[in-house]
């Protein structure tokens, strides 16, 4: 099949994900525009799209045939009371003016980078994750916000993202430095059941760019590899250079840990975008997405984690 060259707008093009999903397109001769908050090598426009009206979102996208949304969300930084607001003012208002803007200014195709956890809100309606966790509750509403402010010209795919490894220049993922230092440290690597889905960065920006060719406009859950926590955590002691056993830590400990951690947050009046109270729930359970590519993640984990210490 005969692809048209796209011109794509990638915001958050100086991420993890976003830096891939730029090259990726320009490896298959499309043009990208990368936009970020700040200015960084390989940014072409700055621009915050926090604050950014949607007149000049539509300044922004003219003479573009796609969107890609790749702006990165803290879901874990506690925060007070109540988080909702703040949640939907960094996760989904702005989804919305950005495929309003792409309507009004005609563009045919558009990508959402989203979460692996609505892909498990469809598929156990029964966890009531979107109820219990203000994070997943928001990201259900930007996928569905976003595709209804973008209509029914525009399709908007919604790549579900579990663990994603890699680089990007210095860009690497949010929760790597904590693991790395672990698996450096001399303290117990202690894990407990369950485990996730995960993905290398390059993967994720070939699903998306196949998204954008292919105008989909679906719910794309991704992973190469489904690990479980003793997995994960013995391949990242393996890549820093410290193999050793991983042991397990008993479920009880587990979750009355974290039922800890909610009841402290509770008490300092605060929240985070993944209850503490209900995340024994989540991070008990084998988050597996089918199927899997099957492609390796070595050399993603190695990207991830071999070198000098993380700061």
């Amino acid at each position: 099949m005969v692809v048209a060259l796209m011109r794509i707008v990638v915001v958050g093009g100086s991420g993890l994900i976003g830096a891939h999903v730029v090259d990726v397109l320009r490896e298959r001769g499309h043009a990208a525009t990368a936009v970020a908050r700040t200015a960084h090598p390989g940014v072409d426009q700055v621009l915050d799209l926090g604050s950014a009206s949607v007149d000049e979102l539509r300044a922004l996208l003219a003479g573009h045939d796609g969107v890609v949304y790749a702006a990165r969300t803290d879901e874990q930084r506690p925060l007070r009371k109540p988080i909702y607001p703040v949640f939907r003012r960094s996760m989904v208002e702005p989804v919305v003016r950005l495929f309003t803007a792409a309507r009004q200014e005609g563009l045919t195709r558009g990508v959402v980078m989203g979460s692996y956890y609505t892909y498990f809100d469809r598929l156990h309606p029964q966890w009531r994750l979107a109820a219990r966790h203000t994070y997943i509750r928001c990201r259900v509403e930007q996928a569905r916000e976003g595709r209804a402010a973008a209509g029914a010209d525009l399709p908007v795919a919604v790549i579900e993202l579990p663990f994603v490894f890699g680089r990007a220049g210095d860009r690497l993922p949010n929760w790597s430095g904590p693991l790395d230092r672990w698996a450096r440290s001399r303290l117990p690597l202690v894990v407990p059941t369950g485990g996730t889905a995960a993905v290398s960065a390059r993967g994720v920006a070939e699903v998306a760019v196949d998204a954008l060719e292919q105008r989909s406009g679906g719910d794309i859950p991704v992973a190469d590899e489904n690990l479980t926590w003793r997995d994960m955590v013995a391949r990242i002691a393996e890549a820093v250079g410290r193999r050793r056993r991983v042991a397990r830590l008993p479920t009880g400990v587990a979750g009355a840990a974290l039922r800890l951690g909610g009841v402290l947050q509770a008490l300092g009046r605060k929240e985070s975008g993944v209850n503490p109270a209900h995340a024994a729930d989540l991070l008990l359970a084998e988050l597996f997405v089918e199927p899997a590519t099957g492609r390796s993640l070595d050399p993603a984990l190695r990207q991830t984690f071999t070198g000098p210490a993380q700061g």
